[in-house]
């Protein structure tokens, strides 16, 4: 089995096990949680395939199943599902034992922060398309959801993307070499600004936010409107 599939594996396991836990119960939140998924998902795997064929990042094969759809390894497809679930069931483990934490504080200067970071680096660096990309639409989505919608559950969302920052050290760690002579993924060096937290490239941070942002927000909808149903 590849690395990046035992990644996947390692990624998905806790997760998917602790669903069932009678506090978080976050088996009962699917029906939700995967149109969210879904529909998120399919969006950056344009993204993805799109930045693949520009070879603005690309894979080494020998660290892949080479299974391939489209120009995307099966396991990067996999990737914006499993990524997403894990941090969506931190999301709500963090509700369901912290319910009354909602650091209204900590999410102001946060999006102030994050989007002032995304706003300076998108424009100067505007000719890197991974970094003009990833940090302008990580301030357009910090602008639509804090700043426009005020939405409730954006605290609890900071929240959990800072949780989630430990394990996105070890998963892209993995992925982008600080442990492999060769990184499963790479980054073409003309289209990031060149820091890096270990070996991750910092645009990966304004990445991902950009995936779970959307996503929290589509899944919260989807919960919302269901309960008024009821």
């Amino acid at each position: 089995m590849s690395l990046y599939l035992w990644v996947i594996l390692g990624t998905i396991a806790g997760p998917f096990l602790l669903s069932f836990d009678r506090k978080v119960h976050f088996y009962t939140t699917w029906k939700h949680l995967f149109p969210a998924m879904l529909t998120i998902a399919a969006v950056f795997l344009i993204w993805d395939g799109y930045f693949t064929s520009q070879h603005i990042w690309g894979f080494t094969p020998r660290y892949l199943q080479g299974i391939y759809v489209g120009n995307l390894p099966l396991e990067e497809c996999l990737f914006f599902a499993v990524v997403p679930y894990a941090c969506l069931f931190i999301y709500e483990v963090l509700k369901a034992y912290f319910p009354h934490w909602k650091p209204v504080g900590l999410a102001r200067y946060f999006a102030v922060c994050f989007t002032i970071a995304g706003l300076v680096l998108g424009t100067i660096y505007h000719d890197h398309w991974y970094t003009a990309s990833a940090c302008l639409i990580s301030a357009a989505l910090t602008g639509i959801f804090f700043f426009w919608k005020k939405a409730p559950w954006y605290p609890q969302f900071v929240t959990t993307f800072l949780v989630a920052i430990v394990p996105f050290l070890v998963v892209n760690g993995i992925l982008t070499g600080s442990f492999t002579a060769q990184p499963v993924v790479w980054y073409s060096e003309a289209h990031i600004i060149g820091p890096r937290i270990f070996t991750i490239p910092v645009e990966d941070l304004f990445y991902n936010y950009c995936m779970l942002l959307p996503m929290t927000a589509l899944y919260e909808f989807l919960r919302t409107r269901a309960e008024k149903k009821h």
